[in-house]
């Protein structure tokens, strides 16, 4: 299977909770009726992240499809139409973006229902190129992190090849999800050695500084 991201920043003069009410109800309504859909996540921004400034998302969509070939065609289908229609009733459609990726599992544990999922937002260091961030990310990076003791479960998003096709650029080369049982496990995280091997590794093959969140999982579908 496939899987398409959707970054999501909420419409201009909607509040935080009416945008996430209007998600997790009228919207995901509309998907369950998309019939190529084998399953959907919304992950919502925590509430602490509104503190002190605003969040670069309110939210991350996370669309499976059987392959590229369904997820594009589906795109015209009267389903898919509603679904896209309906974004801008609760979206800011000037910023939202997509990418179309593959799951790497690098770590394979179950997370628990109350757990928090962050999500690391990458871009490939420049001068690195496709082959090689995605190589070095799969076999020396994921192993660093996925011996982070409170990380849960660990998978790399890496975006797909047809996404760079004709010179296009991805607004993000892969995402990294894992999941912790806190935000209070994240932040514990960051105190440990693996934490730091990870840190050290990081300026390797990636673009820095680069965007996280840290959201609740809603299950659609």
């Amino acid at each position: 299977m496939v899987k398409a991201f959707n970054f999501f920043k909420r419409k201009p003069g909607l509040s935080v909770d009416d945008f996430r009410n209007y998600w997790l109800n009228e919207h995901a309504a509309i998907i369950r009726a998309i019939p190529e859909l084998r399953k959907y996540v919304a992950s919502i921004t925590l509430p602490s992240a509104y503190k002190n400034r605003e969040p670069l998302y309110d939210g991350i969509s996370e669309a499976w499809f059987d392959d590229e070939n369904v997820l594009r065609a589906t795109a015209n289908s009267a389903p898919r139409r509603a679904a896209t229609a309906d974004d801008a009733n609760f979206v800011d459609m000037t910023t939202t973006g997509s990418i179309i990726t593959d799951e790497v599992i690098q770590k394979d544990g179950k997370p628990i229902d109350t757990g928090v999922k962050m999500f690391s937002l990458l871009t490939r260091k420049p001068g690195n190129d496709v082959a090689a961030f995605q190589a070095y990310w799969r076999t020396n990076h994921g192993p660093l992190a996925a011996k982070i003791p409170q990380v849960r479960r660990y998978l790399q998003c890496h975006v797909r090849a047809s996404s760079y096709a004709d010179g296009n650029t991805p607004r993000y080369d892969g995402v990294a999800e894992l999941w912790f049982d806190s935000f209070d496990a994240v932040r514990d995280s960051g105190n440990t050695d693996e934490y730091r091997a990870v840190k050290i590794d990081e300026p390797k093959f990636l673009a820095l500084p680069f965007p996280f969140l840290i959201a609740f999982e809603h299950k659609i579908v």
